[in-house]
């Protein structure tokens, strides 16, 4: 058993050096996030720390009605990772009742990324008119780094009650956005409600974003994207459109980021910060696609590769010849 343990550390290192070249897209449902929460000090630690990990970052359930709870977090965000500016970009307050609006809010870098365009679907089909509660927000990203350079994401917060319809729904959602801009690479995320008995698996059938074909779900039912111990449901979820965008993905990088096991909280503070964990995905970037690189590069690698030999060898008790 101990031999083996030095080639998993050094394994583990190497994959290390390999996602932080990735580009991470996360999505956040904050619980309820306002300016009370906004105002303890603790949350809005943890909430940065995870925040800063990724370039773009999907808020839900964001309740700021007092128009003081997002400016504070890119405040503090900006301040506490001086390594890249952030803005952000939001939907206006939405949903079917005035003492329940929430918004969607994109948090990202503004050295990776750039916004191209946004688009706040209207929900007036005809005969299918207020189909979501809270109607989906798109924004066209730029991301020059990534192996696919521009992407669109569609956000959505369904309603329990209404998931298999919402969700369903989105299908629409992505024709008409495919057409007004001629895109392919689309995502789809958020907190679904797709678990624990709130979309019934017979009616899956009836919800074309899981039957239509070319769509990618990257996180699956067995995944717990919730924070107590005592439930484990895969509400939150990841949904790409296209080969080309799947195969832009980083394998295996879709999943929950506990942040708790992460960040060494008691379940008590991690609830303090929601009772969801964020779903992240990574995507290719240039650097990690070169498979020729530039003599600069080369160089710039060796320092590298040199700890990675030296790392082997001193924990498999080897000397370097």
């Amino acid at each position: 058993m101990q031999s083996g343990l030095p080639l998993l550390l050094f394994l583990l290192f190497i994959r290390g050096l390999g996602e932080s070249l990735g580009f991470r897209i996360c999505a956040f449902n904050v619980q309820s996030f306002g300016d009370s929460k906004s105002s303890n000090v603790k949350v809005m630690h943890t909430l940065i720390r995870i925040l800063s990990r990724c370039d773009v970052s999907l808020l839900q359930e964001v309740r700021d009605s007092k128009v003081k709870a997002i400016p504070r977090l890119m405040g503090v965000l900006n301040r506490y990772d001086e390594k890249y500016r952030y803005d952000y970009v939001a939907s206006e307050r939405l949903g079917r009742t005035e003492s329940y609006m929430e918004q969607y809010v994109f948090v990202y870098r503004t050295d990776t990324v750039k916004v191209l365009d946004q688009y706040q679907y209207p929900d007036t089909e005809e005969g299918d008119e207020d189909a979501f509660s809270r109607e989906p927000f798109v924004v066209r990203f730029q991301a020059p780094e990534t192996v696919i350079g521009e992407f669109v994401l569609i956000p959505q917060h369904t309603t329990p009650t209404n998931a298999t319809k919402e969700i369903d729904k989105l299908y629409d959602v992505f024709l008409e956005v495919k057409k007004m801009w001629k895109v392919e690479n689309v995502m789809f995320l958020g907190d679904f409600n797709i678990a624990c008995g709130f979309v019934a698996k017979k009616n899956r059938k009836n919800i074309r974003l899981i039957t239509q074909p070319n769509l990618f779900w990257l996180i699956n039912d067995q995944e717990d994207t919730t924070v107590r111990e005592s439930t484990s449901c895969a509400y939150d979820r990841i949904v790409v459109h296209g080969e080309s965008f799947l195969r832009a993905i980083v394998p295996y990088s879709a999943k929950p980021f506990k942040f708790d096991a992460m960040f060494h909280l008691t379940e008590e503070q991690a609830l303090d910060v929601s009772d969801h964990y964020p779903v992240e995905v990574e995507l290719k970037t240039r650097r990690l696609r070169s498979s020729a690189p530039r003599q600069s590069q080369r160089h710039a690698a060796l320092p590298i590769l040199t700890v990675c030999v030296l790392l082997l060898s001193v924990l498999s008790g080897s000397t370097v010849q």
